[in-house]
């Protein structure tokens, strides 16, 4: 289906990394159905890196700290959005500030539809009472349908995962992957957002000292709070680098690329990794698959979860930012045996990967 390339899909998607990045194979395979039609999407500047293979997605970052902070700044950026060439909106996030930016465009008489977070579900999801406890839609093929009903129906089915990045000889990703020596590379990200999804650092540990004698281990992280506790295993073990301190987020995406597998929390580098290809192991601890948050293509023996025999409440919330009394050490029933060897399998059956 050939479209004008004269005017653009305005599409809106702040908060998180993760939630941004799940966004990548809905776009990818927007692009391969509509290849001519341009999209502009607006986000927060950090994640700019996450386009850089898109030839047909200008992005526009923000900062709502700072010039478009508060309900003036949301004035001041629907002018500079207006200026551009907009025949529709999707609204991916769905929140207070993207709901008013879309109304003002609404307003210019601007085809708009809303990204449908399914909150009923949700609540019926991580209530502890009558606990309807069943998959929701996955946050995907929400992406998926605010297009369709735009006009532009997207088929995930003809996703495609582009080529790893060409690296050059000098660059520093290159001579950290020349140094790998042939070992299998297991990226590890043990953070997420809330204390609801982090792993104990200390059985984390165990995972790390086990994995590291026979893989390299690359570690990422996000805070700089986060990134003081990755030295620490950066200097203790032999095979453990700390890519989060050296590398800035494109040089990360880069080397993602190269690795065998990502061991994660349900948080952004999973998602990063998913993105790519690359099988991921996510633990989970307050939050849950069924949530609808499972990084991209990744099969549901990809996660760990705490048993809910045990913890009848978890899901607890859907962002992990609720930790029940008597659930404060649930995540602890996750062995890292368990880890170890869910990791060690998901390993040995990957099958190679496109490249």
């Amino acid at each position: 289906m050939t479209q004008k390339k004269d005017k653009s899909i305005l599409v809106l998607r702040f908060s998180s990394l993760g939630d941004i990045a799940m966004t990548i194979p809905v776009l990818r395979s927007f692009s391969y159905t509509y290849p001519n039609q341009k999209i502009i999407f607006v986000s927060r500047s950090f994640t700019e890196p996450l386009f850089s293979e898109f030839e047909n997605i200008e992005f526009i970052g923000v900062d709502f700290n700072d010039k478009y902070k508060g309900l003036k700044g949301l004035f001041r950026l629907f002018r500079r959005l207006k200026k551009e060439k907009i025949k529709s909106v999707a609204d991916l996030h769905n929140v207070l500030r993207t709901n008013i930016l879309s109304f003002l465009f609404i307003l210019t008489f601007k085809k708009v539809k809303f990204l449908n977070k399914g909150r009923v579900d949700r609540k019926r999801l991580i209530r502890d009472k009558n606990k309807i406890f069943k998959p929701l839609t996955q946050i995907h093929y929400r992406y998926c349908d605010v297009f369709r009903r735009l006009g532009y129906p997207v088929d995930l089915a003809n996703h495609e995962y582009p080529i790893k990045p060409y690296l050059k000889e000098n660059s520093d990703e290159k001579k950290l992957l020349i140094n790998s020596n042939e070992k299998k590379i297991i990226g590890i990200a043990p953070f997420a957002s809330f204390d609801g999804k982090n792993y104990p650092l200390d059985l984390m540990q165990n995972v790390i000292a086990y994995l590291q004698k026979e893989h390299l281990i690359y570690l990422f992280g996000g805070g700089e709070e986060e990134l003081e506790k990755i030295k620490v295993w950066d200097k203790a073990y032999k095979n453990v680098i700390n890519v989060s301190s050296r590398f800035n987020l494109n040089q990360q995406i880069n080397i993602v690329n190269y690795i065998d597998m990502m061991i994660s929390m349900d948080s952004a580098n999973g998602h990063i990794a998913a993105n790519y290809g690359v099988p991921v192991l996510t633990i989970w601890g307050m939050t849950h698959p069924f949530c609808g948050f499972t990084p991209f293509d990744q099969g549901i023996e990809n996660s760990i979860t705490i048993d809910r025999n045990k913890y009848p409440k978890i899901p607890t919330s859907i962002f992990g930012n609720k930790i029940p009394k008597g659930y404060e050490t649930a995540f602890r029933s996750i062995e890292p045996k368990e880890v170890i060897e869910r990791a060690l399998k998901l390993l040995n059956d990957s099958k190679l990967r496109h490249n």
